[in-house]
């Protein structure tokens, strides 16, 4: 497991502009919305800013977002031959999993260090310090790794880039929208709050979320905490 992974950390040494093209997408949305919707935290249901209710959350989705695209690795290794040369050698395949997911878990580990530090100066505020972000953090590798290894799974079952991407679009963007991403669950139509309460992006969300809240509830965290570490381990048994 170690080699693998250190071989595909290899990669981001090579090219460190990966990290950076991945917080694109979470640097809009972090920008732009915190500014467009602004007058949401005017609302009941809402507590402080609507930036201090976004910033986990964005910190979350940019896990799922990098984690949705993880397969495509898989699906390079195979069109080059290295994933079966490496399937006759005595390595375990559990391991050829976990070594992609480590990759994937720092890339996660970098980016949240990266976008808490632009939240902090947009203005955000991280009242419980470091012990909230490191459960916040968690939380997205969690997340990041149940849909990591689900992406792997759909790219070694069709061994096609375009039908992952596809697939990955279809279910990252409800994911995204149907969850407490961007709305109080009061405020969201009955049918949607009943969606997102089952949403593993959700668990992840509301877990960042109470653990930034001096008044969260340990229990809740460790609650949603262990719905993601299930999580990880369906999706992990779809990849093997």
């Amino acid at each position: 497991t170690g080699a693998i992974a250190e071989r595909h950390i290899r990669f981001l040494g090579r090219q460190p502009w990966y990290v950076a093209i991945l917080l694109m997408q979470p640097l809009i949305y972090l920008v732009l919305f915190s500014q467009l919707f602004q007058s949401v935290q005017n609302l009941p249901g809402f507590r402080g800013t609507y930036l201090d209710y976004l910033v986990p959350a964005i910190i979350v989705m940019n896990a799922l977002n990098a984690a949705g695209w993880a397969g495509t690795t898989s699906i390079e290794d195979m069109e080059r031959g290295i994933l079966g040369r490496m399937l006759v050698t005595p390595v375990r395949r559990s391991a050829v999993i976990a070594g992609h997911l480590i990759q994937l878990g720092l890339v996660v580990v970098i980016q949240s260090v990266i976008l808490s530090g632009i939240g902090l100066a947009l203005g955000a505020h991280f009242p419980t310090g470091l012990a909230g972000i490191a459960v916040m953090t968690v939380a997205a590798i969690l997340l990041g790794a149940a849909i990591g290894a689900m992406s792997h799974a759909l790219a070694l079952s069709s061994g096609r880039q375009n039908a992952l991407i596809g697939a990955s679009q279809a279910i990252i963007l409800p994911m995204t929208f149907l969850s407490t991403a961007f709305m109080v669950p009061q405020l969201m139509p009955g049918w949607m709050r009943t969606v997102a309460s089952y949403n593993p992006l959700t668990w992840a969300i509301d877990a960042s979320r109470t653990a930034l809240d001096p008044a969260g509830d340990p229990g809740f965290i460790l609650a949603r905490l262990g719905w993601l570490g299930a999580f990880v381990v369906v999706g992990a048994l779809l990849a093997l």
